[in-house]
């Protein structure tokens, strides 16, 4: 599996998250938004519906009725109800659950780097997950060392 660790250094997880999850819905890949906060929970719906009507990404959060047919699900716990082999950690605290899915995209803000240190050398002795990390360089993600 693969783990996208990245590290929110000048915009947030409500900037960073429609571009993660549009492009996995690009890819056919169905997303679990994870964030453990009510607070961070609507700020990412409320990202999600774009500026414009065009940019919208339908989605709803775990416990509605629809929750199966939606292809991002907004949730506290690592249960795809909505069968997404893609796991998107928001609030920057991992959680080994996400080794379940096909693809993780792990956000952290710099003062979670220690965490996410320690979830890097984890993951990286494991020989069944490939961790990669991307930093902001101006407004655009790079792939770092």
């Amino acid at each position: 599996m693969r783990v996208d660790f990245y590290h929110l250094t000048r915009d947030p997880a409500e900037k960073l998250v429609p571009m993660l999850a549009g492009k996995s819905l690009d890819m056919g890949k169905k997303v679990l938004l994870l964030a453990q906060e009510e607070a961070r929970c609507v700020g990412l719906s409320t990202a999600l519906w774009g500026d414009e009507p065009a940019s919208f990404l339908a989605h709803d959060y775990a416990g509605s009725v629809g929750q199966a047919d939606q292809p991002i699900l907004i949730s506290d716990q690592c249960e795809p109800a909505n069968g997404a082999p893609y796991i998107i950690i928001s609030d920057g605290q991992w959680r080994n659950g996400a080794l379940a899915f096909e693809r993780a995209f792990f956000l952290f803000a710099a003062d979670q780097i220690d965490h996410a240190r320690t979830v890097w050398r984890e993951l990286s002795a494991r020989e069944d997950v490939t961790p990669r990390y991307w930093k902001q360089d101006g407004g655009r993600w790079v792939e770092g060392p």
